[in-house]
Order: C-alpha cells, then structure tokens, then sequence
C-alpha cells in the first residue's frame, strides 16, 4: 500500500521538487571489503528507493547527481563498470518507469559518452516524455559551473548576432539557457555520507534551496531517510531573504 504523504504538524505539504547527492558508494564498499562497483550496484538498489519514496510522499520532481564531470578522472575500470550499469538501468527499468507514470530525462554533457548510451537515453526520454507522475531527472558527465558557461556562451551569441542586447540578460533569461529550464529549482537538497558540499551541482538552481544532510552512505539510505528529511525541510520557514514574521 502508498503511504500517505508526509504533510508535517502545521499541515505543510511535501517539497515540490527534491534533489540528491548520492554520495559514499566506494566508501560504503571499502568498509565492507568489496569492490567499489559493489558499491555502486547497492547504490542502484536506493535509487529505486529514493523514487519510490518520491512516488509515495508525492514529490513532482525527484533530481539525482549520478555522475559528475570530474568523475571522468576516476580509475577506467570504475568508469567502465559505472557506464555498464547506466547501460542496464536504461535496458531494464524504463518500462517500469513507463508504466509507473514516471518521466526521465537526462542533464550533462552527452559528447563525452559512448554512442549507445545516448541512443538508450534518447530513447528513454522519448518514451517517457508524456508521464506525468514524476518527473526524475539524473544528471550524469554534469558539472553546474560548465551549465552555466554554455548559457552564457548561447546568450553572448544572441548579443553578437543583434538579437538582444546586454540589457536583455537577466536571470530569467540565463534560466531559460540551463539544462533545467522547465523545472523549477529545488526545494529541498540532500546529501548523504556526512559530506557538506554542493560538489559543483546546482549552483544557480539551489540559490534558495534547504539543505538537510544525512550521515549514512547512499547505498544504506532508505525511505524512512527520505521522510526524515522531509519532515525537516517541512519543519523551517523559508523566508527568501525577507525578514520572518
């Protein structure tokens, strides 16, 4: 049965978009003897986790940092290993996404990934793109300070052809210019394996973003975690730089 939605002691309802960096994957293998691509497949087994959980408590926008651009300079075996499971998770759970009314998409630098792999996103997305239950966007070869050079560079050309002028740049614009352009920014950011860092992800979207960080490694996160800070985020006043009441 779907749990009922947290809606928290003042009848606040949910975050309407939550975003996850899913951080302590090796860490979590090393402390157990395994290999780091262990690691990563238990670190597959809470993503399902964390989208259950979204469907559940009735978030509409479920955002995860799966892979970063500095992530590229890891081992090439890691690499390797990673991109296979990317491979398999397009393979095997789109059609239960599909089914299960959930829309993917996926944000980063698709140039730096093989070809196959971009078939399968493409594919993926475009089987996806009507759903509307939750829309769970992955960001993989994404680094925030990169998005934000290609908006401006896209912008800069628009001046250079005449098309707007430099007045014309503002911050609704350069939003426009970014990878999540059709969503709204996060309300709710989480971290787990006691890390306290945004990690390049983000940066102009999480300027008004509740951060809520979780000791455990990801692979042990779970959806009690999930409703724990969701009950936190529920729990603040968010006053976007007014003062409080």
């Amino acid at each position: 049965m779907t749990a009922a939605p947290l809606t928290g002691d003042s009848g606040a309802v949910p975050p309407q978009h939550i975003a996850i960096i899913m951080d302590g994957n090796g860490r979590w293998a090393q402390a157990k003897g395994l290999t780091r691509t262990a690691g990563h497949k238990r670190g597959a087994e809470a993503v399902h986790r964390a989208v259950e959980g979204a469907v559940e408590e009735g978030i509409r926008y479920l955002t995860l940092f799966g892979f970063s651009s500095e992530n590229w300079k890891r081992p090439a075996q890691e690499v390797r290993d990673l991109m296979g499971l990317l491979r398999f998770y397009l393979k095997s759970e789109i059609k239960k996404l599909n089914n299960e009314g959930i829309r993917l998409r996926i944000i980063g630098d698709r140039y730096r990934l093989e070809p196959d792999i971009v078939t399968l996103i493409t594919e993926a997305e475009e089987r996806t793109a009507d759903n509307l239950r939750l829309d769970l966007t992955i960001a993989l070869s994404y680094g925030s300070r990169a998005e934000i050079v290609l908006a401006s560079q896209k912008i800069a050309e628009q001046v250079a052809a005449g098309k707007i002028t430099p007045g014309d740049v503002s911050e609704e614009l350069i939003s426009s210019h970014l990878y999540t352009r059709d969503i709204p920014d996060p309300d709710l950011l989480i971290r787990t394996s006691g890390e306290h860092r945004i990690s390049n992800f983000l940066l102009w979207q999480l300027a008004y973003t509740e951060f809520v960080f979780i000791d455990k490694r990801w692979p042990d996160f779970n959806k009690e975690d999930f409703r724990i800070a969701i009950s936190e985020f529920q729990s603040r006043e968010r006053r976007f730089g007014a003062s409080g009441g």
